[in-house]
């Protein structure tokens, strides 16, 4: 059985490996995992739909898929702004990232928090809720009001992490965005609104465990810190990555190497490539870069006993 990675998802609040053809593996945090990139990596398709060229795919990519298959996937998304005649509620969105990292988005009513927990948001608040080009026009409209981008790289999510403020202050940071929202006449008109209530993704992602011993960043000055966390760069055929899970963001796995090396996997490098079981312990031969965090002043497993459960 060949299983071959279709990236991570947050089923439940919980982060999993999704593999082609459906199936999932939960992640587990403390549990040692140890895996091998075999063959080349291969355009997964879609919208359910195999990529008809079966189209290799470069390494470092981070789009997961051929230029004919994102073109697909794109037209049918609603990020793209080309469905408008979808029924389903939607809820806009303030989410905030780190200091002076915040955004507007909008997501399906129905999937909960779970896009929150795929871009990686330490905490959100809901802001309202309404059609889909309701709150796209809200989200187009307190974007620019704000001054706030439509996306944020995942690079400079992942710098921060090991030296967030304490709960309070991220609260409050999305909480005057939130006034500051609020504030903006007109999007009220066509979307119900909605309190205040912020949520805080620290513990399910586990970030507290970053400030562990040999995972937290050194001051190299009192204006800027240097992440001692090894970035995965790409897998290669044959290469191995094994570790154990330390904590989870968004597509990023931060593990604890076995000589004791912090790493970072975005698991966004794994789509498309055939993963087999490696020996515990095994030596990380994947290509590695040192991450260098921004300046601090800047802005359950299913159960079932099968092969690839020896990759965790």
């Amino acid at each position: 059985m060949v299983w071959r990675s279709a990236g991570i998802s947050w089923r439940g609040g919980v982060p999993a490996l999704r593999w082609e053809g459906g199936r999932v593996s939960a992640l587990a945090y403390g549990r040692d995992m140890a895996f091998r990139a075999v063959g080349e990596r291969r355009c997964p398709g879609a919208r359910g739909n195999a990529c008809p060229l079966t189209a290799v795919l470069p390494g470092r990519s981070t789009g997961g898929r051929c230029p004919e298959c994102a073109r697909l996937d794109r037209a049918h998304s609603v990020a793209a702004d080309t469905v408008a005649d979808d029924p389903r509620t939607y809820r806009v969105y303030l989410a905030w990232f780190g200091p002076g990292m915040v955004k507007v988005g909008i997501t399906a009513e129905e999937r909960g928090d779970a896009r929150l927990l795929e871009q990686g948001a330490v905490a959100f608040s809901w802001l309202g809720r309404g059609p889909l080009m309701a709150a796209r026009r809200t989200e187009e409209v307190l974007r620019h009001a704000l001054a706030v981008p439509d996306r944020i790289p995942y690079a400079r999510k992942r710098a921060v992490r090991h030296a967030l403020p304490p709960a309070a202050e991220r609260a409050a940071e999305v909480a005057e965005l939130y006034e500051r929202a609020v504030g903006v006449p007109a999007w009220a008109e066509t979307l119900h609104a909605l309190p205040c209530q912020v949520r805080d993704h620290v513990e399910v992602f586990r970030l507290e465990a970053l400030a562990q011993p040999g995972l937290t960043p050194s001051a190299r000055s009192s204006s800027e810190l240097v992440a001692t966390e090894l970035v995965v760069t790409e897998c290669v055929d044959g290469g191995v990555l094994a570790g154990r899970l330390v904590a989870a963001a968004g597509p990023d796995l931060h593990l604890l190497g076995p000589d004791g090396r912090p790493l970072v996997l975005d698991t966004r490098l794994l789509t498309g490539w055939e993963l087999v079981a490696a020996p515990a312990g095994h030596a990380v031969t994947v290509p590695l870069a040192s991450g260098v965090a921004a300046p601090a002043t800047a802005d359950p497993s299913s159960g079932r006993a099968d092969g690839q459960e020896s990759l965790f």
